[in-house]
């Protein structure tokens, strides 16, 4: 990053306040802890707003609300929205990282199709009648298929596979290690005990602006397609079986696991390590809080729900709260008992 203060501003529409040199060049952005002289920062949580009197930053993002307390030694560039800031310029950063052109050695098969300004890594391998669009970055070590489409603007980090047929939209990004169209689990059991592999014949497609995180797998569809919608965000470590399909904007978070022929639906909300059986439907903006277990369709949208077995949060909440109090309450019950015990004993005696 090589930009002055004042370029900064321009590019996120700020307001520059406490600067006596505006074209100073800032390196690097960086946490408002750990900057140096050289360093542009951000203050986007009060938590935090205790380092800005003592921050080494050349220059920190502030709401335009802030009120300082006491001096500052930074500069303070005033912005409508930190965050949507940040991201702007961390957008800018990662752009002028990219490559461009074809390293070699690259394997193109027969018929392929190369759009322009795009960047292929060394010992990528395209396969035949493949098509990849204008401005695609493919990192080394990448594997693609046969009949593969890839869309405008989309980056293959170095690793990724994308098995034959699968189809990726525009603006997508694949982080690395994450495999694209594998078998869906298949296997027929037979009456010898053994297991009969069933053909998985479909594919996967990817719609556009969709980012799939590190060592994420999608399965094939058996017939017809695994479907992952516009907009949707995958962390690390997914694994979304075949027949799947997840709606537009739907986040899910590190090691759930989505069983076959299940379809998710739009701006639902899935935390880390949540489980769903095969076969269901989940309404749209459903909410589910890590560790939980699906194991039946969802019909009403926009709920939070936690647990196994999965509950609506208020409940799951409230039994948590009372397993709290269980050792307590056993005492209680026993100190009862003895008590119960023993009036009994008396009574008997009379």
């Amino acid at each position: 990053m090589q930009l002055t203060i004042n370029n900064i501003c321009e590019l996120i529409n700020g307001k520059l306040e406490n600067s006596t040199n505006p074209d100073f060049l800032i390196s690097a952005i960086v946490g408002i802890e750990e900057a140096s002289e050289n360093h542009l920062s951000f203050l986007h949580n009060n938590k935090y707003t205790h380092h800005i009197y003592t921050t080494k930053a050349a220059a920190v993002l502030v709401d335009k609300t802030f009120k300082p307390e006491k001096k500052i030694s930074s500069a303070l560039i005033r912005v409508d929205n930190v965050y949507n800031s940040l991201i702007q310029l961390l957008e800018i950063t990662e752009i002028t990282k990219f490559r461009n052109g074809i390293e070699e050695p690259v394997y193109l098969a027969d018929n392929v199709f190369i759009g322009e300004n795009i960047y292929l890594g060394a010992f990528c391998y395209i396969g035949k009648n493949s098509r990849i669009a204008d401005h695609v970055k493919i990192y080394p070590n990448c594997y693609i298929g046969d009949d593969v489409v890839i869309g405008e603007n989309t980056i293959l980090f170095a690793g990724v596979k994308v098995y034959s047929g699968s189809r990726i939209g525009e603006n997508c990004i694949l982080h690395s290690g994450c495999v694209i169209g594998s078998d869906g689990f298949g296997h027929a059991p037979q009456k010898d005990g053994t297991y009969k592999k069933i053909p998985q014949v479909g594919n996967v497609v990817i719609h556009n602006h969709v980012e799939i995180g590190a060592n994420t797998t999608i399965d094939r569809a058996t017939i017809e397609s695994t479907i992952i919608n516009a907009g949707v965000k995958l962390d690390n470590q997914i694994m979304i079986a075949h027949n799947v399909e997840i709606g537009e904007n739907t986040v899910i978070a590190a090691q759930t696991g989505i069983s076959g022929s299940t379809k998710i639906g739009k701006n639902c909300v899935i935390a880390g390590q949540v489980g769903f059986v095969g076969h269901i439907q989940i309404a749209d903006g459903s909410r589910f809080g890590a560790k939980s277990g699906i194991s039946q369709s969802i019909e009403e949208p926009d709920k939070d729900w936690f647990g196994v077995p999965l509950m609506p949060v208020s409940t799951t909440l409230k039994i948590h709260a009372i397993l709290k109090k269980l050792p307590e309450l056993y005492k209680q019950i026993n100190t009862q008992q003895k008590e119960i015990i023993e009036l009994k004993k008396k009574i008997n005696q009379e």
